[in-house]
C-alpha cells in the first residue's frame, strides 16, 4: 500500500506536514493537492503549521507525468484546485511556515510564496515559468511579496533565484541551512503562542491583502484560453531539449 501523500504529526502546538512524493519531486499531483486541501479545510487545531518536502526537493510544481492523457478542461480543473489550495494556505488562521530545499518550481514556488513564513536553504532554487504558457497562477501574491519590478524580472526571464537571493528580495523570510531548521521551527511555535488564539487569527487576517476573487478570475481568464495543454507541452519539451543539449555539451 502506498504511503500517504502528506505525512502529519503534531508536537508542541505545531502541525507538521511533509509533502511525501519524493520520487516525483513532490510535484502537485491530484492526490497531493487534495490531501493538502482536506487538511487546510479542516480545523487545524494548532498554533502554527510547518510545511516541508521529503527527499531532495520542496516541490517541483505542476504534475506533468500524465498530461498527455488530459484535456484542456482537465488541466484547467487541476490548476483551479491548486489555486484553491494556495488561497487556503495564504489565508490560514495560523502562521504557515514553509522550509524549502532543492527545487521549488512553478506551482511549487507559488506554494512556498503563499506561506506566512518562508525559510529557504541557501542552495535552494526557485523558478516561476508559468507565463511561458500564459498562466497567472501566483502572480499577485508574488508581486505583493517582492514588489513589481522584482516580480516582473523573475517572471519574464523565468530566472533561477537562489535561496540566498530569495531572502534578499523577500521571496523567503530567511535563508538558513537545513541543520538550523529544527531550532527555527521551535522558535516559530514559541512566537505563535505569544498572542491569544483569536487575536493571532484576527491579526493575520487584517495584515493580509485579500485578492482571492481577482486571482481566481485572472487564472480562469488566462488558463481558460484554448490550447492550455499544448502550450504546457511545448514549454515542457523545450526545457527538456535544452537540458539534453546542456548535458551533451
Amino acid at each position: 500500500m502506498r504511503e500517504a501523500a502528506v505525512l502529519k504529526t503534531r508536537k508542541d502546538d505545531a502541525l507538521s506536514l511533509v509533502l511525501n512524493r519524493p520520487e516525483q519531486g513532490n510535484a502537485l499531483s491530484p492526490d497531493l493537492v487534495e490531501a493538502l486541501i482536506d487538511i487546510f479545510e479542516s480545523p487545524l487545531k494548532a498554533r502554527c503549521v510547518n510545511l516541508t518536502g521529503a527527499g531532495a526537493h520542496f516541490c517541483t510544481g505542476f504534475y506533468l507525468t500524465d498530461i498527455e492523457d488530459l484535456t484542456d478542461g482537465d488541466v484547467l480543473w487541476r490548476i483551479l484546485r491548486i489555486e484553491h489550495l494556495l488561497q487556503l494556505v495564504h489565508h490560514a488562521s495560523v502562521p504557515v511556515a514553509a522550509f524549502a530545499q532543492g527545487q521549488s518550481v512553478g506551482a511549487g514556488a507559488d506554494l512556498f510564496a503563499a506561506c506566512a513564513l518562508r525559510i529557504a536553504d541557501p542552495n535552494a532554487k526557485f523558478r516561476m515559468p508559468g507565463w511561458n504558457f500564459g498562466l497567472a497562477l501566483g502572480t499577485r501574491r508574488l508581486t505583493a511579496l517582492i514588489g513589481t519590478d522584482a516580480a516582473r524580472d523573475m517572471l519574464i526571464d523565468t530566472k533561477i533565484v537562489s535561496g540566498t537571493r530569495a531572502a534578499e528580495t523577500g521571496l523567503s523570510t530567511y535563508a538558513a541551512p537545513q541543520s538550523e531548521w529544527d531550532n527555527m521551527a521551535s522558535t516559530i511555535v514559541e512566537r505563535a503562542q505569544v498572542l491569544p488564539e483569536q487575536s493571532l487569527s484576527d491579526m493575520l487576517s487584517l495584515t493580509q491583502f485579500d485578492s482571492r476573487d481577482a486571482d481566481l478570475a485572472s487564472i480562469v481568464k488566462t488558463a481558460g484560453r484554448p490550447g492550455l495543454k499544448s502550450r504546457i507541452i511545448v514549454y515542457r519539451d523545450r526545457v527538456l531539449a535544452a537540458r539534453k543539449r546542456k548535458d551533451a555539451s
